[in-house]
């Protein structure tokens, strides 16, 4: 570790350059292995100042919104996909200016675009989004495939007679999972929906495949790939938006205050509200550097934000040493859905952004203010 947090701005989000393109490199061998392309999912990590290195290991970006698509268009200028549970019609032909490959979530929104996409002066490939009613998603905000999810087409609800103009199906089943679910989800999805895919010209297997974990098991998902490129002759795609930027970035932070009221409360100048939602939404407790669990080191500490939500609580931790104000801390895993997730709630200030990189050290690339804040208001 050779970043010295201490010159950092704080709250600060950090990115290592480093551990990112490691993690690239070993997409890039999925890739090389197999012949499926792999895709940024800027839903997931939206870091622009860093798509010039990802564009060296990557195919393209997808993308949910208008604003991604053009993002990702603008920024890395590689193949750009869009998926969205529904497109907004006065956004439209300018979403197609930036997109390659359209992805629709029903057959009633393909009936009402297909004509703008079929017209329009490039070749824009098109696909919808399959329901197979299977994952092994335990936490139900996270689950597309819960009962009533309003995400993808079930088999009930499949049109067989409608697939004029479509190129490809798209399913996403996943949440920071291994392989060994992919493999499951693999065998349900050919099941029901096999017989539709010989038709196609590629599957987009989507995002929540932990890749660049170190259990993750590649063997598996190599064959997972293989087995749907092999036996139907499609291309495959995947869209990790996690596996990109795991365990790339930290969050620097100070302690401001420490209050008393039946334990220690060290109140810090980030917020789990403001800055690292999932943490109140998944949830979860990241590690901080230095620290162990409840009362596992001699001074424990429940770490709370500055905003006045009850709940901004990021959680308990343990020290060797007393925590004092001033004191900084460095929350890890910190690059994905954080940026892409922090809000101004109550005025909070975002944090600022910085690389590091072993040629030019550390680079704050981004420092926010009022002006941030206030412009997002009317």
């Amino acid at each position: 570790m050779d970043i010295d947090f201490n010159v950092l701005p704080s709250p600060c989000y950090v990115i290592d350059e480093r551990l990112l393109e490691k993690n690239l490199k070993i997409l890039y061998s999925v890739q090389q292995r197999t012949g499926c392309s792999i895709l940024l999912a800027l839903k997931g990590f939206s870091m622009f100042s860093v798509f010039p290195l990802v564009g060296k290991y990557l195919k393209g970006i997808t993308a949910s919104s208008l604003f991604e698509a053009r993002l990702g268009f603008e920024k890395m200028g590689k193949e750009v996909h869009v998926y969205a549970p529904a497109y907004v019609e006065s956004e439209f032909k300018e979403l197609l200016s930036y997109v390659d490959h359209i992805v629709f979530n029903s057959f009633d929104q393909w009936d009402r675009f297909k004509d703008m996409v079929r017209n329009y002066p490039k070749k824009i490939e098109c696909g919808i989004r399959i329901n197979p009613e299977y994952s092994e998603i335990e936490t139900p905000i996270y689950n597309p495939c819960c009962k009533n999810s309003r995400l993808g087409v079930t088999l009930s609800n499949f049109r067989a007679g409608e697939l004029d103009g479509i190129d490809g199906f798209h399913f996403h089943t996943m949440c920071e999972q291994n392989s060994d679910t992919l493999e499951r989800t693999v065998k349900v999805v050919d099941e029901k929906f096999g017989r539709f895919i010989k038709n196609m010209k590629w599957l987009n297997m989507g995002g929540g495949h932990h890749i660049t974990r170190p259990d993750y098991d590649m063997e598996a998902l190599i064959r997972s790939i293989i087995y749907f490129r092999d036996k139907y002759s499609v291309d495959i795609y995947l869209e990790p938006g996690e596996a990109i930027a795991l365990n790339t970035g930290y969050l620097v932070a100070t302690v401001l205050d420490i209050v008393e009221n039946n334990m220690n409360i060290a109140i810090l100048d980030t917020s789990a509200a403001c800055h690292m939602p999932d943490v109140v939404e998944m949830p979860y407790r990241p590690y901080i550097i230095g620290s162990g669990g409840s009362e596992e080191y001699a001074y424990t500490y429940r770490l709370g934000g500055l905003t006045c939500l009850a709940g901004d609580i990021i959680g308990d931790y343990s020290f060797k040493q007393p925590l004092k104000p001033g004191d900084r801390l460095v929350f890890c895993d910190m690059a994905h859905y954080t940026m892409v997730k922090n809000n101004t709630f109550n005025g909070v200030n975002l944090p600022s952004i910085a690389l590091y990189n072993e040629t030019e050290g550390i680079r704050v690339i981004r420092r926010f203010g009022y002006e941030d804040y206030a412009s997002r208001l009317s």
